[in-house]
């Protein structure tokens, strides 16, 4: 590390430390403390050094590029037009996580319109734009292509309010874009014809993701278009393309690192099959594999001359039996993230544990969430089996029907690095089904062993105990995931109370009420935000904690279950901005 870099981060720490903030004029001449700053990548860091003193503070403003603004209404775009004049990149986030279960009424909010038209008069050399759950309409999207003429990456995560019209609009005007990500939106499908506006001349693209699409595209602007893009490393395209048009695409573009195959399930000639799977054995640079949408068993042999370089697999829409899954797996021995459905059974987790060595990230979804099945699915002897062979799993997101409080004691023994840590037992309110003992133990074994845990969601019959344990525990803790869990609130001040990291609390369907919300009153401005519905929590205890806290917004949502009294939904975070402008009528801020 630069030793200017070293001993600026070392007066950060020492400034967040502090009770006083640095106010010695800086070693460093402007010109240098510039230079060594720009060199800080992280948010965090950089946050951290502009609080050492004034002058690190003005150096840091003027040389930020990129933003991240993990709630669009914790600021407004003015205020972040005032503080940074040279911004090129902006991340993005609108609604609450709880909106991709459709917990967030339709229109809550979350436009992306007000914050472009501050960027094109203050940032018309923005490049950048990231947004997650965020609502962009197709004017929005016509403006940000015209408004922006150097912009060079657009990347939409759950978003919705537009169109293939919108896409359109990108593709005509953004003569220098990079990157199209199009991932999970709530889009308007209007047809596969935008991969025609691309001018004849285009060739810069360097990533382009339109897997969640539903519609056909046209095949031959596509394949002309990735013929002409030498840099194209990414590519991800829906299951309308075909396997012998995925042939097609590779041969074109064998330089990818990361490719989203489509459907794999086409009558193909044995001839084809040979042809297709020499096409993935020239694409030596292939990292990342995902989609195999309605995989066939016949076909999957094709991808395993590419399978050894993988460190990505992403079978998340492939509804693989143990048997395919187990044969496939075993050519993957270099994987570091791994998902899939939960119709490989364990089984397949049982092959994972014993070729895939290097996996530190496995995600587990059910192929029917709604489905409750012992005898489908995954359970405790899948994740002990990935737990006894990956060594360095350090992140898991597991869907099961069944689990005990002695098989998550184990694993975290054989993985105490984990992060992240996202059991989700589908029967809620399920307790330990060999000993019917709450899974307290479960999760106190969790944060008991995982000192680095970052991440928890919980799940099962839980009492307060669990709470308390993750309150004494979970020193790192920054996002916990409740629902259906507690006994009384006292489960809740145990956490506000314990975990000094705390950025984001989501509880749904808890017993928690007003002595649980008002127990934060001097943890919430140091968070991010508080989410919780199905809970106790009055009208009145939201109008206490708003009066105590006049710098946070606690917005309450209306809907068809309330009453005066009960407030169903409510949703707390801190600002700077004030109330935001555009709240709905059934949105009522306290």
């Amino acid at each position: 590390m630069d030793p200017n870099l070293k001993k600026i981060k070392n007066s950060a720490d020492s400034a967040n430390s502090s009770t006083e903030v640095i106010q010695s004029a800086t070693p460093f001449p402007d010109e240098v403390l510039e230079k060594v700053l720009s060199l800080l990548q992280s948010h965090k860091d950089r946050s951290s050094v502009s609080l050492v003193c004034k002058d690190w503070y003005n150096a840091e403003r003027w040389t930020r590029t990129k933003i991240f603004i993990g709630n669009c209404y914790s600021v407004s775009p003015e205020i972040v037009a005032r503080r940074f004049p040279r911004i090129k990149s902006v991340t993005l986030k609108g609604k609450p996580r709880f909106s991709d279960f459709s917990l967030v009424p339709q229109n809550w909010g979350a436009n992306i319109r007000d914050w472009l038209v501050i960027f094109a008069k203050v940032y018309p050399f923005l490049e950048e734009l990231r947004l997650k759950r965020m609502t962009v309409s197709d004017e929005s999207m016509e403006f940000l292509a015209k408004s922006f003429p150097g912009f060079k990456a657009l990347s939409l995560l759950s978003c919705d309010g537009f169109s293939t019209d919108g896409l359109i609009a990108i593709a005509t005007h953004c003569k220098k874009l990079t990157e199209l990500d199009i991932l999970e939106n709530g889009i308007d499908d209007l047809s596969g014809g935008w991969l025609s506006a691309f001018p004849d001349n285009f060739i810069s693209l360097e990533i382009l993701n339109f897997a969640s699409l539903n519609s056909q595209v046209n095949f031959d602007a596509l394949e002309r278009l990735v013929s002409r893009c030498k840099s194209l490393k990414v590519l991800k395209v829906n299951k309308g393309i075909s396997l012998d048009q995925l042939q097609h695409l590779l041969v074109q573009a064998p330089q990818l690192t990361e490719l989203g195959t489509g459907s794999f399930h086409q009558e193909l000639m044995p001839c084809q099959c040979v042809v297709l799977e020499n096409a993935f054995r020239n694409c030596k640079k292939l990292q990342v594999l995902a989609g195999l949408w309605d995989a066939s068993s016949l076909y999957l042999p094709v991808l395993y001359p590419a399978c050894f370089s993988l460190t990505f697999l992403n079978l998340s829409y492939a509804t693989l039996r143990s048997d395919e899954f187990t044969k496939l797996i075993a050519h993957c021995p270099n994987l570091r993230r791994l998902w899939v459905l939960d119709t490989v059974e364990d089984k397949g987790l049982e092959a994972v544990g014993s070729c895939c060595r290097l996996l530190e990230e496995l995600r587990v979804f059910p192929a029917n969430p709604f489905e409750q099945d012992i005898n489908h699915g995954v359970t405790e002897s899948g994740f002990l089996a990935v737990s006894h062979g990956c060594r360095k799993l350090h992140y898991v997101l597991y869907f099961c029907q069944q689990m005990t409080n002695a098989a998550v004691a184990t694993i975290v023994r054989n993985c105490p690095d984990f992060t992240h840590f996202r059991l989700c037992i589908m029967n809620p309110g399920q307790p330990d089904y060999l000993t019917n003992e709450p899974m307290d133990e479960a999760f106190g074994a969790v944060v008991k062993t995982c000192t680095k845990l970052q991440r928890l969601a919980v799940s099962g019959l839980l009492t307060d105990l669990t709470f308390e344990y993750i309150g004494k525990y979970a020193k790192n803790l920054e996002l916990l995931s409740v629902a259906f869990a507690g006994s009384s609130d006292w489960g809740m001040q145990c956490v506000l109370e314990g975990c000094p990291k705390l950025r984001k609390l989501e509880i749904r369907d808890c017993p928690f009420g007003n002595t649980a919300l008002l127990s934060g009153l001097e943890k919430y401005e140091s968070m991010r935000s508080l989410w919780m519905s199905g809970c106790n929590v009055t009208m009145n205890g939201c109008r206490i904690l708003a009066k105590e806290m006049p710098r946070l917004n606690v917005e309450v949502m209306k809907d068809e279950e309330n009453n005066d009294s009960h407030a169903v939904k409510v949703y707390v975070y801190r600002s700077v901005a004030g109330r935001r402008r555009d709240a709905p009528p059934f949105v009522l801020t306290m």
